[in-house]
């Protein structure tokens, strides 16, 4: 039997590793020249001489700079392992101040690996209306997750005196890339403490005495 068809398969999952290796580069160097001379000043030629590859493939594999800003934004949410913030959240030993310590630990999560991604969209929008569009989403989705978790504890958890639209305000005022960053760069904190200090105040702040650990 001829070994053609499996040279031939093994040839396609040469190309496709190597096409996902391709894109990984670009989305890399694009980090690293977003975040070093800004959004606005980086083009696609930029991004494809500092990947080493020509500006077509760029385009062949992210459309566009917006595009290519958007496959980060992607990439930022999956590293801060939303599926381990969905498992302690349902975890059915989960009390109210459990549930604001996950949601504290995955914004450290996120802050941590991909703050410049945030920071660098922020800044992106203001010049590109539909990157300023991806990161209204981003704070959207991240407030609805808030409500849904607040709207689910019992009547009397909350702090009297506050509804669930006041406690996701403050949840965004305390946990935020601008508090996260000012903690570590200026404070000199490490991630573990401002994760603690998030938890703590959290449950000061939001719930009932009681109701926290």
């Amino acid at each position: 039997m001829s070994p053609e068809p499996g040279r031939r398969r093994y040839d396609s999952l040469r190309r496709t590793a190597q096409a996902q290796e391709t894109r990984a580069d670009i989305a890399r160097a694009a980090r690293r020249l977003f975040v070093s001379q800004g959004w606005g000043a980086t083009t696609v030629r930029d991004v494809a001489r500092e990947a080493g590859v020509s500006a077509p493939t760029v385009y062949a594999a992210y459309g566009n700079k917006a595009g290519l800003t958007r496959a980060l934004a992607d990439a930022a949410d999956l590293s801060a392992d939303v599926s381990q913030l969905v498992a302690e959240l349902e975890d059915p030993e989960a009390d109210p101040a459990t549930q604001l310590a996950a949601m504290a630990g995955y914004d450290r999560r996120l802050f941590e690996r991909a703050g410049d991604i945030i920071t660098l969209m922020r800044e992106a929008g203001r010049i590109e209306p539909e990157l300023a569009t991806l990161y209204r989403e981003g704070r959207t989705r991240a407030d609805d997750t808030r409500v849904q978790v607040f709207s689910s504890w019992p009547s009397g958890v909350l702090r009297e005196g506050l509804d669930v639209r006041a406690a996701a305000d403050i949840y965004a005022a305390l946990c935020n890339i601008d508090v996260f960053t000012v903690l570590i760069t200026e404070r000199g904190w490490s991630p573990d403490r401002v994760e603690r200090w998030w938890s703590e105040a959290l449950a000061r702040e939001l719930l009932n005495r009681g109701c926290g650990r």
